[in-house]
């Protein structure tokens, strides 16, 4: 009898332009952290419905030195206590806290999968029941490269008007 458990689906969200409001640049303090909370409703749909939600996003900004890992702390803290007064429970956040032009290549970067995979194996997960929705074409070039279905949307658009590519 096979006792493995089985895998779990889950959907990969970009922060700045799909959980927070798109500023132009970098999201360098608190104050300046904008929930979509648009986007609330559709993330507790799709927890609802057995995904589980996971961060992955590129944070350059603390390579450049622009803010500090206790002020990124601060607004992930901020965002998962926002979506969590909602009933939305995000698994992990992971971050890529590298620059190319200050800290040379990595392998956590978008376009690369390097944020993706840990999420992978750390929390059982089927890439391929699963989804990475984000607002470059770098988030969904990672997803492929992880075997997950990305989805390309419009910085700061509503998740809702995608639920429907989500199995």
């Amino acid at each position: 009898m096979d006792t493995t458990p089985a895998k779990n689906k889950a959907v990969f969200l970009d922060r700045d332009g799909v959980l927070n409001k798109e500023m132009g640049d970098y999201v360098c303090k608190l104050e300046d952290f904008h929930v979509l909370e648009h986007n609330i409703k559709p993330l507790k749909e799709l927890q609802d419905r057995g995904y589980l939600l996971l961060v992955a996003t590129n944070q350059g900004g603390l390579a450049k030195g622009w803010y500090s890992e206790e002020q990124l702390s601060q607004m992930h803290a901020h965002l998962k206590n926002v979506y969590a007064e909602h009933g939305v429970t995000f698994t992990d956040i992971y971050y890529c806290p590298h620059h190319p032009d200050f800290t040379g290549d990595c392998d956590c970067r978008k376009p690369k999968p390097g944020m993706l995979l840990p999420g992978i194996r750390e929390h059982n997960i089927d890439p391929a029941k699963s989804y990475f929705i984000g607002d470059r074409e770098r988030d969904v070039i990672a997803g492929t490269a992880a075997g997950v279905k990305g989805i390309l949307i419009n910085s700061d658009q509503p998740i809702s008007d995608v639920l429907d590519l989500i199995d």
